[in-house]
């Protein structure tokens, strides 16, 4: 069952590098269309990509824990 939430944990990081791809993509595909906005749309890209990368860390280090300090680990 432990391994169930880990799964879960998991998936936050694979939910997170499929929004960071989406919003790079839709971030190249505006400067394409306005490049003389490009600094705006880089700045704010930045951010949105800290917190989601932020998110994924989160849900690894939960996963980790899980792992190591859950209570299927060997003592």
């Amino acid at each position: 069952m432990n391994y169930i939430g880990i799964a879960l944990c998991l998936l936050s990081c694979v939910g997170a590098a499929l929004g960071m791809g989406f919003a790079t993509g839709k971030a190249v595909e505006s400067i394409a269309r306005q490049p003389e906005s490009s600094s705006k749309i880089n700045a704010t890209l930045l951010i949105g990509l800290a917190l989601t990368e932020s998110a994924a860390i989160y849900g690894f280090v939960t996963a980790l824990i899980l792992i190591f300090a859950g209570p299927t680990a060997s003592s």
